[in-house]
């Protein structure tokens, strides 16, 4: 298994680069995805079931680095997003939608026979929809501590104005105040990137590891389309090492576990657009990914 350290740029200025060796029993089948690194269909198709599923395989991949000292646990965040009529290019169940289209029997309910006195028209009213994203929690197991705190964004996190980046932005804040980790992983193209006091590097995605004694300091592992997921490192309490987190591995475990090369349409057109010089490249990877298929 290859590993790489993905670039390191400072928020505000440059930080340690250290890389370390590492293996677990995820990511060592065969990749099956069309592209060496992160899948930008999975942003517009699957992406509930692969957020999901990710952080459930980085928990795979973290706890017995950790054990027994730590343990770590899944937690949920729950709110309520009120639509305001703006599409994110983000595919999603409309679950609110299909409920309400075939709740009941089925039959259509009786109206009462009164005449109105002027035409009615329609109008769609804002019925808030409930919001569950899931993030890991690493705790020091005498005391139940959280030591870090690990995300990966999710659409909603990005769309300004939505009630899930203010929910993000409020837990972020409170986070980054207190005096525990912050790892935070994007792995999504579209939407606004959170907020930094400095520029991020030119890339596609980010992962930003905030270390509670640094900040404000914080490094960012910058990369693109092209590139395989990097490595990065999970700080634990002063007194420990970091505990290396492939994310490549972790990737290419999801995506053989989910089959998503089953279930992703590589014909649709990707939002946002590819940058020119990503759009030949990309066709040559999946022209090779149908010939593959085709064997």
């Amino acid at each position: 298994m290859t590993e790489r350290i993905g670039s390191i740029v400072e928020i505000v200025a440059r930080g340690d680069n250290s890389e370390s060796t590492f293996a677990y029993p995820v990511g060592e089948t065969a990749m099956s995805s069309p592209l060496p690194g992160m899948d930008p269909f999975l942003e517009i198709e699957e992406w509930e079931d692969f957020h999901t599923t990710y952080n459930t395989v980085i928990r795979e991949a973290l706890s017995p680095r950790v054990e027994p000292r730590y343990v770590v646990r899944v937690e949920r965040r729950v709110y309520f997003e009120h639509a305001d009529g703006v599409d994110d290019g983000i595919g999603r169940a409309d679950v609110a939608l299909l409920l309400a289209e075939n709740s009941g029997s089925g039959a259509t309910p009786r109206e009462e026979n009164v005449v109105a006195t002027i035409s009615a028209t329609e109008c769609l009213l804002p019925i808030p929809e409930e919001k569950r994203e899931t993030y890991l929690v690493i705790r020091a197991r005498e005391t139940w501590e959280v030591v870090t705190v690990l995300e990966l964004l999710s659409p909603s996190n990005k769309h300004r104005g939505s009630d899930g980046r203010r929910e993000y932005l409020q837990k972020r804040e409170e986070v980054l105040r207190s005096q525990t980790h912050l790892v935070e992983i994007d792995l999504l193209r579209g939407g606004e990137r959170l907020p930094t006091r400095t520029p991020l590097p030119s890339a596609d995605y980010y992962a930003i590891v905030s270390r509670r004694y640094r900040r404000p300091r914080g490094e960012v592992y910058a990369w693109t389309l092209r590139d395989p997921l990097p490595t990065i490192p999970i700080p634990l309490r002063t007194e420990d090492p970091d505990v290396p987190l492939d994310l490549q591995a972790v990737f290419t475990t999801v995506y053989d576990r989910a089959r998503y090369d089953l279930s992703l349409d590589y014909t649709k057109p990707l939002r946002p657009p590819l940058h020119e010089a990503d759009v030949p490249w990309l066709r040559e990877r999946l022209e090779a990914f149908r010939s593959r298929e085709n064997e």
